[in-house]
């Protein structure tokens, strides 16, 4: 087996985005994964964290911007809602991400506590938005998102991660779960 450049980018392209995702997709979606590292990094930074929290965040940062884009693209529509998937699946994906702990172990302020509310807090939404009929998924979804976006502001969490709660529950609830035309 060789592997060429331009294989080893497709496979890369497929995994980070989805299969088949258009030049406009993958741009869209490398372009926010990039802003909003820059954005995080510039952040921490000036917070005047260390640069193990920097670095991490900016790792964090590319999958939560990147993410929240790619998932809301239509080649990822059809990757994550092609027939056969189930609400084990979905909840599955969303349960993986376990950023929230990792945040707690390397950003100062952002505690143990916050990361199990915020953790539990997507996970349970999830359900809620599986559990719902078809036609409610998406004001459920968005329900779910906007208000535990504001619930978050009562969190005890720093200032420059305070991107963080609403951009997982966006990639995550909004982009995600929800199936889009593809899906329909």
């Amino acid at each position: 087996m060789t592997v060429s450049g331009t294989g080893l980018l497709t496979r890369l392209n497929d995994e980070l985005v989805a299969p088949r995702a258009g030049t406009g997709e993958l741009l869209t979606t490398y372009l926010a994964a990039l802003a909003g590292t820059g954005l995080a990094v510039t952040l921490a930074a000036e917070a005047g964290l260390g640069w193990l929290p920097v670095l991490v965040l900016g790792i964090v940062a590319f999958d939560m911007f990147g993410g929240a884009v790619a998932n809301a693209t239509t080649a990822a529509k059809h990757r994550f809602h092609a027939p056969g998937r189930t609400w084990r699946r979905h909840l599955g994906f969303v349960a993986i991400h376990l950023q929230p702990f990792l945040l707690a172990l390397v950003v100062p302020g952002f505690g143990w506590a916050t990361a199990a509310v915020v953790y539990a807090g997507v996970l349970a939404g999830a359900v809620l938005v599986l559990a719902v009929p078809g036609q409610l998924r998406r004001p459920a979804a968005f329900a779910v998102a906007v208000l535990g976006a504001a619930a978050a502001t009562m969190l005890p969490v720093p200032d420059p991660v305070a991107w963080f709660v609403p951009t997982l529950l966006i990639k995550l609830l909004l982009g995600h779960l929800l199936p889009g035309e593809a899906g329909r």
